[in-house]
Order: C-alpha cells, then structure tokens, then sequence
C-alpha cells in the first residue's frame, strides 16, 4: 500500500556513504569501519509518484558539471529516537521507499582535494529525489530487501539490504547515538554500485518489489 508523499514533514535528511563494499571501491575510496554519515537540507527534496510522469531537472551543466545519480532505499520515522536500542531502531520506521541522492561528482571531488566542506554538490535544490512511501509491514526485518534502478531501460543499479556493510536497524540505532532523530526525519541508507552521470532525456525507473517509479531527466 503506498502511503502519501508528504504523509509527515521532513526535518532532515540523514545520508549513508559507501554502505556498499562495492561502491566505496568504485569511487576508488576506503571501506568504513563505521557509517560515513552526511545531510540533506528538506529544502533538497523534490517527490516523485507512480501516478504520473516525473520530471528530474540537473543543475546547469556549463556551470556546474554532471550530476551523478545514487539509487537509495530510504526510511522514514515515525518516531524520535536517541540513543536508541535496536528494538526501539526497529519500532520508529514509519514509510519505506526509493530515493536518488544526486550529486554533483567534479564539485564535490574540488571541494574534497581542497579539504572543504562538499554541501554545495550535495544539497542543492532538487538533489534529494524521494518516491511515495510506502508501509513498512511488507519488508519483514529489512535483511534483505531488492531493489533497482534502470537508465532507459537498462539496468545500472541494483541494490540487495543484505550487501550493506550497517545494516538498517543497526544503522538507525548508531546514527541516533551520534544525534537526535525526530519523527518524519528520512534516512538514505546508502547507494550500491553502478552510480554513473544524467544525461537529458535519460528515462529513469526505479523498482522495490512490485512498486515502480518513472520519471525523465531535463
């Protein structure tokens, strides 16, 4: 059953890196021995739904390069959790559904060789792409939970929760102990690999189980 888009307000959007062996390596980065967490502003995020065409529109490409495309499985809470217990990490899941963490890959690489904060590749209006949520009652205990991305038809990403270095309920309980989480806060539980540039026109799809979502790069 899908719920609605906008069912809770976002306060924050909590990001996870290279919680896939596979794609930390991809990017020629280190394996974490913790989770690699970074934010998203809510004015990032854009809604796509599986009712109509969706529009994902890049930033200027003259002026601030490609943008990279990261398929995520994303949680939403509907609870507060602090220093949560994983029982307590397991309870506050509210929504569950698929994301794109967009990125502006040659912006954040400066920005990281200058030893720089990288929000500017990271949050800019549009860069977090959220799909309708949906119950959490069909994904069992989230241990191995399938998922994918096609570009035109063909496959780029496809995603296994059972592949993640922190798995979810882990993952939920430690980024609590780091900072407070509120209700309707999402969590981006981080990319697989195969992340690669938009091109215009590129027709997206995203796949969880039998739920799908299309939408068209401007």
């Amino acid at each position: 059953m899908t719920l609605s888009a906008k069912s809770q307000a976002v306060g924050k959007v909590v990001c996870v890196g290279r919680n896939y062996a596979a794609h930390a390596r991809e990017l020629g980065n280190e394996v974490p021995s913790s989770p690699l967490l970074f934010m998203k502003p809510a004015s990032s995020i854009v809604w796509i739904n599986s009712e109509s065409d969706n529009k994902i529109v890049r930033p200027e490409v003259a002026r601030y390069g490609d943008t990279h495309y990261e398929a995520e499985l994303c949680i939403q809470l509907s609870a507060d959790l602090s220093a949560a217990t994983i029982q307590q990490a397991k309870q506050a899941i509210g929504g569950v559904t698929l994301g794109l963490d967009l990125t502006l890959r040659d912006l954040q690489s400066q920005l990281k060789d200058k030893g720089q904060p990288w929000e500017r590749a990271k949050c800019f209006d549009g860069a977090c792409v959220l799909a309708d949520w949906l119950e959490v009652q069909a994904f069992d205990d989230f241990t191995q939970v399938a998922y994918q991305l096609y570009i035109n038809d063909e496959l780029k990403q496809d995603g296994d929760s059972a592949l993640m270095l922190f798995p979810i309920y882990e993952l939920l309980a430690e980024i609590s102990h780091a900072f407070s989480l509120q209700a309707g806060d999402v969590i981006m539980t981080g990319t697989p690999s195969g992340v690669g540039i938009l091109q215009a026109g590129d027709k997206l799809k995203l796949v969880l189980g039998t739920h799908k979502w299309q939408a068209r790069v401007q």
